[in-house]
């Protein structure tokens, strides 16, 4: 029997036919649209009011009198939640201690405040990150008189406030006070931290001391345990401790290596040259099944580059340029030192150009290839070219680089100097050098002459007191004028510095004036 099926599509309506209008159904939604707009736009006000109440609030003890005419007794406790925990978060994360400290008792001044366990655990690790170890033990009290559940996160956020700054006596101490507090049993991870920080100080005996204690209580290492352990015995040149954990860790079966593990172990024998046995070790991981990252790839380069095989590391680059591995500031910066150390300057300047173009910011680290390049070779100007670029930057200046620097000028030689518009003087002879705060002093009391570039540079970044010429005593090739024997020696006798650079020039203080000033605690920033 047939049967007829429909037309596939539907019939066209007719061509008089009006389309059907929802008069009720339109007017509906544009109310609903209307108040849905009236809503978000009273919820963005509110936010934007908050926000303004936070940083008003913020700022009352400075201006307090101030702020009390522009917000009443009240409206400092009605603010919404959501922006208060979004203020503090942003603060925790960037490591603001002190403002995270203020939004956190505004916080607690709100009507709406319970306390939070999990709040008071992520600013106890921040001070900890901080090194403000008393003040993550106020808040460590505040958090048990305000009710709130002590559990191993609490302790164990507390005891790496302590060991971060170095305090392993007392974290030491709270381990044990962990151990006898019920519900509050040390993990794997307070081991862990314990370990690491440990580590940081070579305290190899404490180490061993806490894997037994570790092995007592039935608590097994974990991959991060071990990786600690591989990393930081590979930093100590200490290759037997390394390979036993890492033997140890493969034979694990709860525990696999991962390819910090592999990063670790490359970077351990790639720094102390062993370019061979890292190569080994690399294919070993990769036939695990591990693949490196990025990180992989700038130790390689690094390791390369120190040692001269510019082949293999043209190889690494090819590799990531073929699989798309994007270089990092790490990667350009490896590069750029491996080409400055081996005087291609063009090739140098290509890639912090190309560096410029990808929109990474260079720093300190890149400043100190391209001045470590320049001063080998002979490159005064150079030198004064990237001292300007810092000049018209954000980049923060550290001791490396003005010691970095001086080194530049020592291999320069006399000529270098006082060719170089940065300094000026004249019958300079070679001394041992000071450190980074020596060099600024002596700078900024030289800075009576027109044509100082660099003590002007230094004026606009922070200047230390005299009293911290004692930091660094490490010999830098440094210039200064003759001097009387009688002088130096007398500036040695009272330690204010190890020796410092002298130029003679318009404003050239001489060494009893400094050693008044030093003697009296006088800040040189005071002192123009």
């Amino acid at each position: 029997m047939a049967s007829l099926s429909g037309p596939t599509t539907p019939f066209p309506p007719p061509i008089n036919r009006r389309p059907e209008t929802q008069p009720a159904k339109n007017l509906e939604a544009l109310k609903l649209k209307e108040r849905e707009n009236k809503e978000r736009k009273v919820m963005v006000n509110n936010k934007i009011a908050s926000q303004k109440a936070i940083s008003i609030i913020l700022r009352r003890e400075a201006t307090k009198s101030v702020i009390e005419k522009k917000r009443g007794p009240t409206n400092s406790k009605k603010l919404l939640p959501r922006t208060v925990l979004e203020a503090l978060h942003e603060r925790i994360t960037a490591l603001r201690w002190e403002s995270a400290l203020k939004v956190f008792e505004l916080l607690q001044e709100q009507l709406w405040y319970r306390p939070n366990s999990g709040i008071y655990v992520k600013l106890i690790v921040m001070l900890g990150k901080c090194k403000q170890p008393e003040k993550a033990h106020s808040l460590f009290q505040a958090m048990v008189d305000e009710g709130c559940a002590v559990n191993v996160e609490s302790y164990t956020a507390l005891l790496s406030a302590y060991s971060r700054s170095g305090h392993l006596n007392k974290a030491f101490y709270l381990l044990e006070e962990m151990k006898t507090t019920s519900d509050c049993h040390p993990d794997v991870f307070t081991y862990s931290i314990l370990i690491k920080s440990c580590l940081q100080v070579y305290a190899f005996d404490k180490v061993q001391y806490l894997l037994s204690d570790m092995t007592s209580l039935g608590i097994k290492p974990n991959t991060i345990t071990y990786n600690t352990l591989i990393d930081s015995y590979g930093k100590a040149k200490k290759f037997t401790q390394m390979e036993s954990t890492l033997v140890e860790m493969l034979h694990q079966q709860e525990v696999e290596p991962d390819v910090w593990t592999m990063n670790s172990t490359l970077r351990a024998f790639g720094n102390s040259g062993q370019i061979e046995m890292m190569e080994r070790c690399y294919e070993k991981f990769q036939c695990a099944g591990i693949q490196p990252n990025i990180k992989t790839f700038n130790i390689l380069l690094d390791s390369y580059g120190k040692t001269g095989n510019y082949e293999k590391m043209s190889a690494v680059m090819e590799y990531m340029e073929k699989y798309h591995f994007s270089w990092s500031i790490v990667t350009y910066n490896v590069v750029i030192d491996a080409f400055g150390r081996a005087g291609d300057l063009k090739q140098m300047e290509f890639l912090f150009r190309l560096m410029q173009s990808e929109r990474i910011k260079p720093n300190c680290v890149t400043l100190c290839s391209l001045v470590r390049a320049y001063g080998k070779a002979g490159k005064a100007e150079k030198i004064t070219s990237v001292l300007r670029l810092t000049e018209n930057s954000d980049v923060t200046l550290d001791t490396v680089f003005f010691n970095c620097l001086v080194d530049a000028y020592g291999m320069m030689g006399c000529e270098g100097v006082q060719g170089c518009a940065c300094v000026t003087g004249e019958h300079f002879t070679i001394t041992k050098g000071p450190s980074f705060e020596e060099l600024q002093a002596t700078y900024l009391f030289c800075k009576g002459s027109s044509d100082d570039y660099l003590a002007r540079l230094l004026l606009t970044k922070s200047c230390a007191k005299l009293q911290m010429f004692y930091r660094s005593l490490k010999p830098y090739m440094i210039f200064h004028t003759k001097l009387d024997l009688g002088e130096i020696q007398l500036i040695r006798e009272r330690r204010a510095v190890s020796s410092i650079c002298w130029y003679k020039t318009n404003a050239m203080v001489q060494s009893k004036t400094l050693l008044q000033l030093y003697g009296a605690g006088v800040d040189i920033r005071s002192n123009d």
